[in-house]
């Protein structure tokens, strides 16, 4: 039983499950025709930020979700550093948001999917400030299925 309940903390608290909560940005994205990209930061094993792409809707060409996620946490820490936070996004972040990473300076990012066309890793310069960790792939098929599904119901409407 103890062990059982273990497990379940153990659960609660891994990249998996926020992760998930990511991929729930990323379906409010979706869902208002958006490219469906999700973040939450977490601190302290606590989501204190969420965002989802709001390119179309805000007219704003910088308005991808890392950038609303990294808002919303400044704010709600009443300052610019996230050092002891954890930013989880369903795609692999641009080079933009990797700039703003750069001076946020998480603790740490995770990703879901790579993004082999505009991801921050093609770049040969290391974008992101040298003590923020990188895990990447979380839930990445879970992402790439939704990526999928948009642009092809993108395309069947041109």
């Amino acid at each position: 039983m103890i062990q059982d309940r273990m497990m379940e903390m153990t659960e609660l608290f891994s990249d998996a499950y926020f992760m998930r909560e990511a991929l729930k940005e990323a379906l409010r994205a979706y869902d208002a025709g958006e490219v469906p990209v999700g973040a939450v930061v977490v601190c302290e094993q606590r989501i204190i930020a969420r965002g989802h792409n709001l390119t179309e809707c805000l007219n704003d060409v910088t308005a991808h979700a890392e950038m609303q996620a990294i808002t919303a946490a400044a704010n709600h820490l009443g300052g610019k550093y996230l050092n002891q936070c954890t930013l989880y996004v369903t795609l692999e972040p641009c080079t933009m948001c990797a700039g703003a990473l750069y001076w946020a300076r998480p603790g740490k990012l995770v990703y879901g999917a790579a993004d082999d066309k505009r991801g921050f890793t093609l770049v040969p310069a290391p974008l992101l400030h040298p003590k923020t960790i990188v895990t990447k792939g979380v839930e990445a098929q879970a992402v790439t299925q939704m990526m999928q599904s948009f642009f092809s119901a993108k395309r069947r409407h041109l």
